[in-house]
């Protein structure tokens, strides 16, 4: 009995895991502001499907608008298999970072090389998605904008510490609620296995009692 309770105590945990896993598959994090002269920038861009389990395609579009323009560039394309960097001032500089190995893209993130104080600006990345049903196709168009300002030297602002202190705290939050998910599991099939148990030993008094009643109404017919 001990090793079925403990067998199903390991089920429960690595049930409450996936379901953990499967909440935070997507999030819609927002995309850092300020890059350094000369490295690599990240620009993210993330727009979740709100129903999982319908297919989808998506290609990406980014476009930018350099500081005292008026009108937005397209400068690169991406479908998830081919990336096309429209932009010569882009070009060899931008890459993909995003979903990979699927046409259902809901990670554009690409990165930015040898960023410039002329990258200073708007960057804006749409989704052209297409959910697919049984009898028809929906398509949507979600657009997010990233304010890129291109400094000398890193500054660490207050967003990104407000950032790490809330990882932390979320951290540390699933792994109060996966320990009080394990005890309650724990609890409640011990209270299985007890009320198994009684169950079980009511039973087998029953029997015996049965066996009794049996033998002595033989003894009294001899």
């Amino acid at each position: 009995m001990d090793l079925f309770i403990r067998r199903l105590l390991v089920l429960c945990v690595l049930c409450s895991l996936s379901v953990s896993l499967c909440s935070g598959a997507c999030a819609e994090v927002d995309s850092d502001t300020e890059a350094v002269a000369g490295h690599i920038f990240k620009l993210g861009c993330i727009s979740c499907k709100m129903r999982g389990e319908v297919e989808a395609k998506a290609t990406v579009d980014w476009h930018f608008r350099a500081r005292g323009e008026t009108d937005f560039v397209h400068i690169y394309t991406y479908d998830g298999e081919i990336p096309n960097i429209i932009d010569e001032r882009f070009q060899d500089r931008v890459e993909w970072h995003g979903s990979k190995n699927t046409l259902d893209l809901q990670d554009a993130s690409i990165n930015l090389h040898n960023v410039t104080f002329n990258d200073s600006g708007i960057y804006r990345c749409v989704f052209n998605r297409v959910l697919t049903y049984e009898h028809y196709e929906f398509s949507t168009i979600t657009s997010k904008e990233v304010h890129l300002t291109v400094v000398a030297k890193a500054t660490r602002g207050m967003a990104s510490i407000v950032s790490e202190v809330m990882m932390y705290v979320s951290i540390i939050g699933l792994q109060l609620w996966l320990l009080v998910e394990m005890i309650y599991c724990y609890r409640k099939i011990a209270a299985a296995g007890e009320e198994a148990l009684r169950a079980s030993a009511a039973e087998y008094l029953a029997i015996a009692s049965e066996s009794k009643d049996n033998c002595a109404g033989v003894q009294v017919a001899e």
